[in-house]
């Protein structure tokens, strides 16, 4: 008779021969049942397992096809997986992780309707901010909320800020109605719609002047 085996890099026969590569010409005597011969010939195919190595670079960290997430560099870690042969093919984790540097986008931003401010957001490089802007771009914000900046740093690693603004509408100042005075008369100033008064004269509100012409 045949004895048709498939196995994985190597297997021990009833020969008491261990085989590494594939044989159909080993043959082996046994004694059947009405005590003759009986010679076996060995059909053996070996397939292999192999090895590998996954190298990845991450940032901050990383989940493996082992299902485990790492968070530092690595080259130790291995998992098995099944080859073409259905033999093991043995993985094993080259692993570098960076650590992302995080973006500031600047303390916040409180401006009047219609003043500028400049994007400067520090850790890293290549800032692209939502407004479609640049660091050191010049911007006018037209509401109250928040500019978001993603930064990459030289590793390629990426992270994101938000920088707070606040828009406070222009006070709507209103200088009092129209004075008609003679000369040497005095007048009092009593503009309205705002916290403090500035006057060309020089001089603050509530303030009574005699106007010089």
């Amino acid at each position: 008779g045949t004895d048709v085996i498939t196995a994985c890099d190597s297997y021990t026969w009833i020969d008491g021969v261990t085989y590494t590569s594939s044989n159909s010409t080993a043959t082996h005597t046994l004694t059947n049942q009405d005590n003759c011969d009986s010679v076996v010939t060995l059909n053996l195919t070996i397939t292999n397992s192999n090895t590998g190595t996954d190298v990845i670079t991450a940032c901050d960290s990383y989940t493996w096809i082992d299902g485990v997430t790492y968070t530092s560099s690595n080259s130790t870690a291995t998992h098995t997986l099944t080859n073409q042969e259905g033999c093991d093919s043995v993985v094993t984790l080259n692993l570098t992780i960076y650590t992302s540097t995080l973006v500031d986008a600047g303390p916040p931003e409180i401006i009047c309707a219609g003043e500028t401010i400049i994007l400067n957001a520090t850790g890293g490089t290549n800032f692209v901010w939502s407004v479609s802007g640049q660091n050191g771009d010049t911007i006018s914000p037209s509401s109250t909320g928040y500019l978001y900046v993603t930064g990459t740093d030289m590793n390629g690693c990426s992270s994101s800020d938000s920088l707070s603004v606040t828009v406070n509408s222009l006070p709507i100042v209103l200088a009092g109605s129209d004075q008609s005075v003679c000369p040497g008369t005095s007048v009092t100033l009593t503009a309205s719609g705002a916290h403090t008064y500035a006057w060309d004269n020089g001089v603050t509100n509530l303030v009574s002047f005699t106007p010089a012409a």
